[in-house]
C-alpha cells in the first residue's frame, strides 16, 4: 500500500506523521512538494531521509494537480498496491490511515472515504463549509456523503488512469471526483474515523471564497444554464398560450426551443463537452431525457392548472422546482456521464 501526501508549506507535523507511519508498518510513502519553496527544503530533505519519495513542484499548482501528479508517480511503478492519500497537517492519525489501507484492500472499485464526524471542538469555517457541502452534494446527486470534503481518501491501483483525468486542479477536484465516481462505475463508502482540527486549523492552505467558488462551480454553472433556459420557457410558454390558448402545444413548443438552448449550454459549459464524437453520443440521450421531462412537465402542470386551477405562472414555477434535481442527476449520469473507468480507452496522462 502507497500513502500519497500532497503537501504546501507543511511543519514538523509532516515528520512526526512519517514517523509514525514508518513505525506502524513499512509502506512506501510519497510526498507532493506543491511549490513550498526555498524555506521547506529542509523538512522535505528529513521526509526523504526517511525513506519517503518526493516529488516537487516549482510552483504552487494546488491540491487536485498535486494529488494527479502523485497518482501518476504511483502509475508507471506498475505496482498492484492501492493507493491512500493523506493531508500533510496532522489531521489524519496514522491509525485510521492503516484503518483506510486495510478497507482498500477487502473493497476494490470502491472510493474509501475517512469520515470524520465533527463532534468536539470544531472551528466555525469548517463546521459551516462541511454542512453547507453535504447539503449541495446531497441536493445535486441525491446521495448522502457525511464528510464530502475528507482529504483522506483510499483506492484500488486499478482506478489511478480515472483518477488522472479527472478535471480540476485545487480543492474542485476531490467534489468532481465524488461527482463523477458512480458514473465511472465505483462506488462511495465512509468509514468513520477521529476529528482533530489543531490550532484552529490554522495550517489549512484552502481559500474560503475562492476554494468554495470552485467547488461549488459545476453546479452553479448548471444552475444558470438552467435559469436561462427556464426564462427563455416561461416567456416562450406565456407567448404561445396566450396566442392559440392550448396548454399542450404552449408546453411543447416552449420546451423544444428551451431545450436546445439548454442542451448547447450544459455541453459547452457545464459538462465541458465538445466535438462531434461527442454531440453524437450525448444528443440522443439528452434529448430522450427531454421527452420524459416534456412528459412529467405537462402531466404536473395539467394536474395543477387544469384541475387545482392552480395559475399558469405558479404552476411552471412549482413543476419546474421539483423537475430541477431529477434533470441535473440524469444529465450527469447518463447524458454526459465521463465514464472514464473503461478499459477499452488509452490510459490518460496526468
Amino acid at each position: 500500500m502507497t500513502v500519497l501526501i500532497p503537501s504546501y508549506e507543511p511543519d514538523e507535523r509532516l515528520i512526526g506523521l512519517i514517523h509514525q507511519l514508518v513505525a506502524a508498518d513499512n509502506r512506501d510513502i510519497v510526498i507532493v512538494d506543491d511549490g513550498s519553496g526555498d524555506n521547506y527544503k529542509r523538512i522535505f530533505a528529513s521526509a526523504k531521509q526517511l525513506g519517503c519519495t518526493i516529488l516537487t513542484h516549482e510552483r504552487n499548482m494546488g491540491k487536485g494537480r498535486a494529488l494527479k501528479t502523485g497518482f501518476h508517480y504511483i502509475k508507471k511503478l506498475s505496482s498492484k498496491d492501492g493507493v491512500i492519500c493523506a493531508d500533510s497537517d496532522g489531521q489524519h492519525l496514522p491509525a485510521d490511515i492503516m484503518r483506510i489501507a486495510d478497507v482498500v484492500d477487502r473493497l476494490p472499485h470502491h472510493i474509501i472515504l475517512g469520515s470524520r464526524q465533527f463532534t468536539g471542538e470544531v472551528p466555525l469555517r469548517s463546521r459551516f463549509g462541511n454542512t453547507a457541502t453535504r447539503q449541495i452534494y446531497k441536493f445535486t446527486t441525491g446521495t448522502a456523503i457525511h464528510d464530502t470534503q475528507t482529504g483522506l481518501r483510499g483506492f484500488s491501483n486499478d482506478m489511478l488512469d480515472w483518477l488522472c483525468s479527472i478535471p480540476g486542479e485545487r480543492f474542485e477536484y476531490e467534489m468532481n471526483m465524488l461527482l463523477q465516481a458512480r458514473s465511472a462505475g465505483y462506488s462511495l463508502t465512509e468509514i468513520p474515523i477521529e476529528t482533530v482540527y489543531l490550532e484552529e486549523n490554522k495550517s489549512s492552505h484552502f481559500r474560503p471564497l475562492a476554494d468554495s467558488f470552485a467547488v461549488y462551480l459545476p453546479i452553479i454553472k448548471f444552475s444558470g444554464a438552467s435559469l436561462l433556459s427556464a426564462l427563455l420557457d416561461y416567456g416562450l410558454l406565456l407567448l404561445i398560450h396566450m396566442l392559440t390558448a392550448n396548454l399542450l402545444l404552449a408546453v411543447v413548443g416552449a420546451r423544444i426551443c428551451s431545450s436546445l438552448a439548454n442542451y448547447t449550454m450544459n455541453r459547452r459549459f457545464v459538462f465541458a463537452e465538445d466535438g462531434p464524437s461527442e454531440v453524437r453520443r450525448s444528443m440522443p440521450k439528452y434529448f430522450a431525457l427531454v421527452v420524459l421531462i416534456l412528459t412529467l412537465n405537462y402531466g404536473l402542470m395539467y394536474g395543477l392548472n387544469e384541475m387545482a386551477h392552480v395559475p399558469l405562472l405558479i404552476s411552471k414555477l412549482v413543476t419546474e422546482g421539483v423537475l430541477f434535481l431529477l434533470s441535473f442527476w440524469s444529465q450527469r449520469k447518463f447524458v454526459y456521464p465521463k465514464s472514464t473507468g473503461s478499459t477499452s480507452k488509452k490510459p490518460a496522462d496526468c
